[in-house]
């Protein structure tokens, strides 16, 4: 078996060489509105499109689109929760090959900005309120504050579509 992956546009990803992927704004939008934050365990389905277009409102204007395609390595890679990634040397590498990837192709600072970790880690925050079951405060993000107003999860299609304006809108293609 190759270390590939069938793409929703029919093409094949592999692994060990994204440098060589031509990747498509639509693929991405399809694949990250498809793919639930949390590994699937917030109360509603919360989707990473979703929470990409709101991380691009977080940051300064001129790194909007860095804060949209923070994680697009996941429409590859699926949203592997933290926790499990710190065990997996192996992944981190992988991730950060496909990251510096897709940034180069979409002509993007790699690594990202500062900012756009301090909006992911506030819309982290305000998820935690808003949409994952309650518990004690995370120690280590006690510095984020979450936003006033709440989350209401857009839906698959909804969040495809939002993705997709919102790069259309910052790239003018």
């Amino acid at each position: 078996m190759t270390p590939e992956i069938l793409s929703n546009s029919g093409r094949y990803f592999n692994f060990l060489k994204p440098e060589d992927y031509d990747y498509t704004i639509e693929e991405i939008a399809h694949a990250l509105s498809h793919i639930n934050r949390y590994t699937g365990h917030s109360r509603v389905p919360y989707n990473v499109a979703d929470h990409s277009v709101r991380v691009s409102y977080l940051v300064p204007k001129k790194y909007a689109l860095d804060g949209l395609m923070h994680d697009c390595s996941e429409a590859f890679l699926g949203d592997v929760s933290s926790p499990l990634k710190q065990l997996l040397n192996d992944y981190k590498v992988i991730e950060h090959k496909v990251e510096e990837a897709i940034a180069k192709h979409f002509g993007l600072e790699y690594p990202h900005p500062p900012c756009v970790k301090v909006a992911d880690y506030t819309m982290l925050v305000t998820e935690k309120r808003d949409l994952l079951p309650y518990s004690e405060p995370w120690d280590a993000f006690k510095q984020y504050t979450p936003l006033q107003e709440r989350i209401w999860p857009l839906k698959n299609r909804e969040a495809r579509e939002a993705f997709l304006t919102r790069y259309h809108e910052l790239t003018g293609k």
